[in-house]
């Protein structure tokens, strides 16, 4: 059976598109075992995308482990539109497969929290990282912290201005979901689910969602990944 993996970077002048993922299985060992000029069926691609608003043009971007890179590719494809200003926030419990380097962009977060994704500081887009293993420059923590953290240093300005958007393990973008509510922001969230088909068909990737009391199942494959996090985690 396929195996969804979401995009990390697209490059349409040389027809190229790239993932990053990790070997963890009998699909993944079978893809890392390609050589170069292989021939792979690809579907897609498939389902919905984030959808940024000009009336809240501060995109806080927050991404963990997986979910990592569809933001890297979300927060590179934003940063060609100047109405919006960008703001990465990404956790990893093992080393980052980055470049990185010591951030020279200011953030509202303490000082020696400055590592960053060499790529995106070249870009200009402000990114912190988060760590529970102790990693030199990393927010000692998890991502949701981190997230906490940084919100609760923005102005109500501010705070009317920004827009979450984030990908990740299930219970990070609960705890996610959870503050966009405490902090009255609206949260858009990218579900990871095995997709079978990923036509619709099979329904192997439905998950339950609630819109306005009603509860009904979803296809992440076509009307996901991307939801609302309220109607997901209500």
């Amino acid at each position: 059976m396929r195996r969804p993996y979401s995009l990390m970077s697209v490059s349409p002048a040389q027809g190229e598109i790239e993932i990053l993922y990790k070997v963890v299985g009998v699909g993944s060992r079978c893809l890392a075992a390609c050589a170069i000029g292989s021939e792979l069926s690809v579907l897609g691609p498939i389902g919905n995308a984030f959808v940024a608003r000009p009336e809240r043009p501060n995109l806080l971007i927050v991404g963990g482990g997986v979910g990592i890179p569809p933001l890297f590719f979300f927060a590179l494809a934003m940063n060609s539109d100047k109405r919006y200003r960008s703001t990465v926030l990404l956790g990893s419990e093992v080393p980052f497969p980055f470049d990185t380097c010591r951030s020279k962009l200011a953030v509202e977060l303490p000082s020696h929290c400055d590592l960053t994704l060499t790529e995106l500081e070249t870009l200009k887009i402000t990114t912190r990282l988060a760590s529970e293993q102790n990693m030199a420059g990393c927010y000692n923590g998890r991502i949701d912290a981190l997230t906490k953290l940084y919100l609760s240093a923005l102005n109500p300005e501010a705070i009317e201005r920004t827009e979450i958007f984030a990908c990740g393990p299930t219970p990070m973008l609960k705890s996610i979901t959870e503050l966009a509510v405490q902090f009255k922001l609206p949260c858009q969230v990218a579900l990871e689910e095995y997709m079978a088909c990923g036509v619709g068909g099979c329904a192997g990737c439905t998950v339950e969602t609630r819109q306005n009391g009603r509860v009904a199942m979803k296809r992440v494959c076509v009307e996901g990944p991307v939801f609302n996090g309220r109607d997901v985690f209500f």
